[in-house]
């Protein structure tokens, strides 16, 4: 059904990028920069994000098929590192390898090339988020389907600009205790996602569903 697809995928793809968790890292890697140069950056990182989210929502499949590797493994697969990815946000580990990888980032390409990397790759559209649009991709039985996973790609993108031309204000409107409890929930929610793709890839594995 339509609307349950669509929703599944826009809770998927929201917890999975998780756009709130981009302000203080979006704040620390521009610092210095003027609000012209952050408004650059966040929009260049936002397409990048969308452009990749959507190659592989299309070549996805095929290239699993290319190599040999079947949906009901791929979701097993995906949903193990989804998992790994909720039990970093209710541990709080995402948000400090994330600002790790940030902070790398500035150090090595002097601010140069931060909107593709770290914010597009692999803050916006990381491993888990291409593994959950594959999957999502996969799901989808027919074009209205599909194309409602490309909007909903554009959503989360558009959303995560959003949240970089208002990350200062969000950083202090939620702030610590505030960015902890919104994480710990949406890893909980993704734990449960991330179960549940286990558990289709192995009921079609052995029921070949």
């Amino acid at each position: 059904m339509i609307v349950e697809y669509v929703t599944s995928t826009l809770v998927a793809l929201m917890v999975v990028v998780d756009p709130p968790a981009l302000a203080p890292i979006f704040i620390a890697v521009t610092e210095g920069m003027s609000p012209a140069e952050k408004r650059q950056v966040a929009a260049r990182a936002s397409i990048i994000a969308a452009l990749v989210l959507a190659f592989f929502a299309f070549v996805g499949a095929p290239l699993l098929t290319a190599l040999a590797i079947s949906i009901p493994a791929f979701r097993i697969a995906g949903g193990v590192l989804l998992f790994c990815i909720a039990f970093e946000m209710v541990f709080e580990r995402r948000n400090q390898r994330k600002s790790t990888a940030a902070t790398i980032a500035v150090d090595e390409d002097h601010v140069r090339n931060i909107a593709a990397f770290p914010l597009a790759i692999p803050l916006m559209a990381g491993p888990g988020a291409i593994t959950a649009t594959i999957l999502l991709a996969a799901k989808a039985s027919q074009p209205t389907e599909t194309v409602a996973l490309i909007a909903i790609i554009i959503c989360v993108t558009l959303s995560c600009y959003l949240v970089c031309r208002l990350s200062e204000r969000i950083s202090r409107w939620l702030g610590v205790t505030g960015n902890i409890v919104v994480t710990r929930l949406l890893g909980i929610i993704l734990t449960a996602m991330a179960v549940q793709f286990v558990l289709d890839g192995i009921k079609a594995s052995f029921l070949g569903t």
